[in-house]
């Protein structure tokens, strides 16, 4: 019988720059999600300093973060808990080897900076231990001048306590390849932290539909499930006080078949949801995605290989 596993989706305003009030925030959220039987926390992308790239203070934070990566590795085992900390801006000096980035598909005028910066997610067990990490390869076009891709770097799949799970980030949903490598390698889990606007969204866009981002965002996480028999768990940023604020929220657990198990309006808080993984089994022996990607002779052999 396939398991199924209590998770919280974790959304709130993160305020730039403000990177202690965010962490305890954060941490807050995380006991509240504990207390409510969650064996699993996920925060949205950026959570500690938000996006603010052309402040200094902002490139300081990411040269400072690993401290608050061991304060996560430590409430994990306080609270018997597994936390995937959204994501965390990581500041790392150019090595020679890594000064040409012509391989990328997001490549970055490191020339240009004085270091490379990673927007990193992490999945840390309840014991305490990082059982894998998650370079953001797909970079929305604004981020590009700041960040750096993680390229050609594979998709990889880790063993949790959730089983199989894979971790991507932001503007990685829009490419299926990057589901579907992760799904060869045997996920049944796709972690996404993003940092998720309506105003993503063009003028031109806007102008034909003002919910085309949430449209979006709808649509992809469902279809990502059925097409890939997987379950996705989606944390977004809640909107502000402010009625112009941004940000639209959406966090949501998303299972095949039956679509999204709970999901969150653009409000701050905690969503506690049961994920039943029996779902994705369901989905698989209907659709027999992943045996098709397995056997010899699969068309799409560019990218993929067998189911792990």
């Amino acid at each position: 019988m396939a398991p199924t596993h209590r998770v919280a989706v974790i959304q709130w305003n993160i305020q730039d720059l403000a990177i202690e009030e965010n962490h305890r925030k954060a941490c807050d959220y995380i006991r509240e999600a504990a207390a409510q039987g969650a064996k699993l926390a996920v925060l949205p992308e950026y959570h500690l300093n938000g996006w603010a790239p052309s402040d200094p203070l902002w490139l300081d934070h990411a040269a400072s973060t690993q401290k608050y990566l061991q304060a996560y590795q430590a409430l994990a085992r306080d609270l018997h808990i597994c936390i995937v900390p959204g994501t965390i801006v990581e500041r790392h000096e150019p090595q020679p080897a890594t000064t040409n980035l012509t391989k990328s598909p997001n490549p970055t005028d490191a020339s240009k900076k004085d270091a490379l910066l990673y927007n990193t997610a992490y999945f840390i067990s309840h014991d305490g231990r990082i059982l894998g990490h998650y370079r953001k390869k797909n970079i929305w076009h604004p981020e590009r001048e700041y960040l750096t891709s993680s390229g050609e770097e594979p998709h990889e799949v880790f063993d949790t306590p959730l089983g199989k799970v894979g971790l991507l980030i932001c503007w990685d949903l829009a490419f299926p390849e990057a589901f579907r490598e992760l799904i060869s390698k045997g996920a049944e889990v796709v972690i996404l932290p993003t940092f998720w606007s309506r105003y993503d969204a063009s003028p031109a866009m806007l102008k034909h539909n003002p919910e085309s981002e949430k449209l979006f965002l709808e649509t992809t996480l469902t279809a990502r499930c059925f097409e890939n028999t997987c379950g996705i768990i989606f944390a977004n940023v809640a909107r502000g006080q402010d009625p112009e604020d941004k940000f639209m929220g959406l966090s949501r657990v998303v299972l095949p078949v039956v679509g999204p198990v709970g999901q969150m309006g653009d409000e701050e808080g905690v969503l506690v949801v049961d994920m039943d993984l029996g779902l994705v089994r369901i989905a698989e022996e209907n659709y027999k995605v992943r045996g098709d990607m397995e056997r010899e002779g699969w068309h799409y052999t560019y990218r993929h290989s067998s189911i792990a």
